[in-house]
């Protein structure tokens, strides 16, 4: 479903990505991890289109994301931001109707059964109680809630996750993590910097290390001490299925 061809990525002298080859779509629930500067939110922009590489493609459904016009790219491909924000006091409903944006034709309105998918999303994400709220009202998750039930009423086969759960409490980071598990997406990518969630929850991992891919495969082959050592340089082992750091 994505497919990255010789993917490389710089800014100025600086490289980011470096000669990425990887297709995607085997597992639903792809890990994109790493440390910091490591790659992983520019990986998912050039995948969503938001940037263009250097050097290489991306391509989905063996089309290339740039030659896709933006409607067909938002038919098939939903983004969740780091950090929520939005430039206008819409309300909360107001923001997640936007997902329905690329199904609709010029001059024409919302229909009921995009008012339902607004409903449903966000009471799939807890914000139904927030419908009416403007995000000056609403605290960072919160709001990151509530951008995560634009992303659901998007529907699209491809949504790409950058840090959706950082600013949620624990709660909510496994209520959306289990919902992940049930969404209709076929392919999820989400950069997450919690392992034991991402152990928990993720099919797959892709471990970036220096621009680089370290590993892609199921997540509890790539999970492993010395990976963590060598990208995180912390040392950790696995006791009963989760990973415990060693001080």
């Amino acid at each position: 479903m994505i497919q990255l061809q010789h993917l490389s990525l710089r800014y100025g002298q600086k490289e980011i990505l470096r000669d990425l080859d990887l297709s995607v779509g085997e597992a639903r629930i792809t890990a994109v991890m790493g440390p910091n500067g490591c790659g992983k939110t520019s990986l998912l922009r050039c995948i969503g289109g938001l940037i263009e590489p250097t050097e290489g493609a991306v391509l989905v459904d063996g089309k290339a994301v740039l030659d896709l016009s933006a409607r067909t790219l938002a038919q098939k491909v939903a983004f969740v931001r780091q950090h929520a924000q939005t430039d206008f006091e819409f309300s909360a409903f107001e923001t997640v109707l936007m997902g329905r944006n690329p199904y609709q034709h010029r001059l024409q309105n919302e229909s009921q059964a995009d008012w339902d998918i607004v409903e449903r999303c966000m009471k799939q994400t807890n914000t139904w109680h927030l419908r009416f709220a403007i995000p000056s009202q609403m605290s960072g998750g919160e709001l990151q809630r509530v951008m995560i039930a634009r992303a659901l009423a998007q529907q699209t086969p491809i949504l790409l996750m950058d840090e959706p759960v950082s600013n949620l409490d624990i709660a909510h980071q496994i209520d959306i993590m289990r919902l992940l598990r049930n969404t209709m997406a076929e392919c999820i990518m989400i950069v997450i910097h919690d392992l034991n969630l991402a152990l928990q929850f993720c099919d797959n991992l892709l471990l970036l290390h220096d621009g680089r891919i370290l590993f892609h495969g199921p997540i509890a082959e790539g999970l492993t001490p010395e990976n963590i050592e060598r990208v995180y340089g912390v040392k950790a082992h696995l006791t009963e299925g989760r990973i415990v750091y060693d001080y």
